[in-house]
């Protein structure tokens, strides 16, 4: 399935709740499995990951990419800052594409779909985290993201070994 032919469209908190059982969680369940460093360890039941997801959908802005027949290929999420000093920032995270359709391009699409909304609707600053030395890292330096730092042992990955994460931000 050719990336560029994915419709990415942001999910209302009531749909990302409908899809949280089946689609959803079994794009957070492959991502797990796949080694991803996104805050779960493995084995990571689907039961778990809906129950994060719908939970997620009254915190979150989601985006989400659809294949052919409804298909769900990948998704990305937008947390808002709500502290009053903190109103013009956002944190992208969550960003994951089914292991089937990596790299054809979702990954930079949903972050796009994601910054454009973040600008448009106010956000100045936006920041990430991910793995040190993973693949996700490119995609970050290719979209023009800028390295802040390192942090060692920050977050264990999937397998529990402690990993360190590199942080990230982006001007809008």
């Amino acid at each position: 399935m050719n990336g560029h032919l994915a419709t990415i469209r942001r999910l209302p908190p009531e749909e990302v709740r409908e899809r949280a059982p089946d689609g959803l969680a079994a794009l957070l369940v492959d991502a797990v499995a796949g080694g991803a460093s996104v805050g779960f360890l493995a084995p990571l039941e689907a039961v778990e990951a809906a129950a994060w997801w719908s939970a997620a959908a009254s915190t979150r802005e989601v985006w989400a990419a659809y294949g052919p027949g409804d298909e769900l290929l990948g998704a990305v999420t937008l947390v808002r800052d709500g502290k009053a000093n903190g109103r013009h920032r956002g944190e992208i995270a969550k960003l994951v594409v089914h292991s089937a359709a990596r790299g054809r391009g979702l990954g930079p699409r949903l972050l796009a779909a994601a910054e454009a909304h973040a600008a448009a609707t106010g956000l100045t600053l936006l920041v990430l985290d991910t793995e040190t030395g993973s693949p996700a890292e490119r995609l970050y330096r290719a979209a023009g993201w800028t390295p802040a730092g390192t942090i060692p042992d920050f977050a264990a990955d999937p397998g529990g070994t402690l990993r360190p994460t590199t942080l990230y931000y982006k001007r809008l």
